[in-house]
């Protein structure tokens, strides 16, 4: 196998609430995904699934969120090729230039979506104790390290905010996308009864300390869900009878 080229790809995001990246390939230039991105490939565009360095590189990817293998797409014709790829649920691509901040990048699990073919996806647990027992999502992270881009997917609406330093953020667990390893993170109890009897928020939030980038997303893909369950179980009562299975069932026959 030739080596593949990682000296950076150019990208053009498509779209606005399902948006999916289109990466510009030189040859012998490649770009790695998750498993079950891809939307199309240009002709000379070769596809290579495997474990990504060995077994353990692939455990450490599942821990984070991710499939155990990771595809590379290699372009091995003449001149420029493309491929493209797409965010599983509504919401954002983030562009991320791991140059830009040391070669490394922290973001939820299940975040990331494709990179120049040299970054690596590995797990990150928090820092401390507390973050690890009341964190929820927050508990595991993805560490993108590597040179160049990295595109990383957030639900609904998306938020950039720098931190100086000291400077402190706090936020729902969930609707933290992504991080520079450069800020601090832990998790705060919010304290008072009735803040955790009708809050309706959880008992915990997410702190962060600057200096350094955050990005935050309006729509979790867990808040999406637990909507779609509830509404779900709500309705079932009214979808109920010969056949019915409630809004997913009307969903799934064209209803």
């Amino acid at each position: 196998m030739s080596t593949i080229r990682t000296d950076g790809i150019d990208y053009d995001i498509i779209g606005d609430d399902m948006q999916l990246v289109e990466v510009e390939l030189d040859p012998q230039e490649g770009v790695r995904a998750e498993a079950g991105t891809m939307i199309y490939m240009d002709d000379g565009v070769r596809m290579q699934t495997d474990t990504g360095g060995g077994l353990f590189k692939g455990f450490k990817r599942m821990v984070s969120g991710e499939s155990f293998f990771i595809t590379t797409f290699v372009h091995e014709g003449q001149g420029k090729s493309h491929v493209a790829f797409a965010a599983p649920y509504p919401g954002k691509i983030i562009p991320v230039q791991l140059d830009d901040f040391g070669g490394e990048f922290l973001c939820q699990k299940d975040a990331f979506l494709c990179a120049n073919a040299n970054v690596e996806i590995e797990v990150a647990f928090t820092k401390r104790m507390g973050a690890g027992l009341f964190g929820g999502e927050g508990f595991i992270l993805q560490r993108l390290t590597g040179q160049g881009w990295t595109f990383i997917h957030a639900g609904g609406t998306v938020v950039e905010r720098t931190l100086e330093a000291g400077e402190t953020l706090r936020i729902d667990t969930g609707c933290l996308a992504a991080f520079s390893s450069s800020i601090d993170y832990d998790i705060e109890f919010i304290g008072g009864f009735k803040n955790a009897l009708f809050g309706g928020e959880g008992l915990f939030l997410t702190t962060l300390t600057g200096p350094g980038t955050v990005y935050l997303q309006s729509l979790p893909f867990s808040r999406l869900a637990d909507r779609i369950v509830a509404g779900e179980l709500a309705n079932r009562g009214e979808s109920e009878g010969p056949g019915g299975t409630g809004i997913l069932g009307d969903l799934i026959s064209g209803s």
